[in-house]
């Protein structure tokens, strides 16, 4: 059984696809697109202070965030940690998590997912839900 072999195997700066989401700006690297990858997603995210990935999951996708810069108030499940640069959260498929960034400084960190083929869709918001919506309640939900 050979190993399919992806398009790039080296990327540079240059190679990212530049994502604007209202809440962070995204540099994405590794996808079936980007890279011709068959499994691995990698994305560098940077939020400015005070703003934050509402609580989501991934369907049958492991999550790793792995924080460059700044500080992530980072939530897996109803558990939250405080990370800085060099620590990480490793999620399971499914989990609810939310990052956000508590300040003063931007928040740099990279999201790695497995199975990017997987189900479909790759990522349901649950942050109206309980019991998440009582863990943080932003003072204005974005648009459904």
């Amino acid at each position: 059984m050979s190993t399919p072999t992806p398009s790039k195997k080296y990327l540079t700066a240059d190679d990212a696809k530049h994502i604007a989401l209202p809440w962070c700006a995204v540099a994405e690297f590794v996808s079936v697109e980007n890279a011709g990858s068959e499994d691995l997603y990698l994305c560098r995210a940077t939020f400015p202070p005070h703003e934050a990935h509402l609580f989501h999951y991934h369907p049958g996708r492991e999550e790793i965030i792995y924080v460059l810069e700044g500080q992530a108030e980072q939530w897996v499940g109803e558990e939250k940690k405080l990370l800085g640069p060099g620590e990480m959260a490793l999620i399971p498929p499914g989990m609810p998590h939310m990052t956000l960034n508590p300040g003063p400084a931007p928040l740099k960190f990279l999201a790695i997912l497995n199975n990017i083929r997987g189900p479909e869709p790759m990522v349901v918001d649950c942050f109206r839900e309980e019991p998440w919506v009582s863990h943080f309640t932003p003072i204005e939900y974005p648009p459904v």
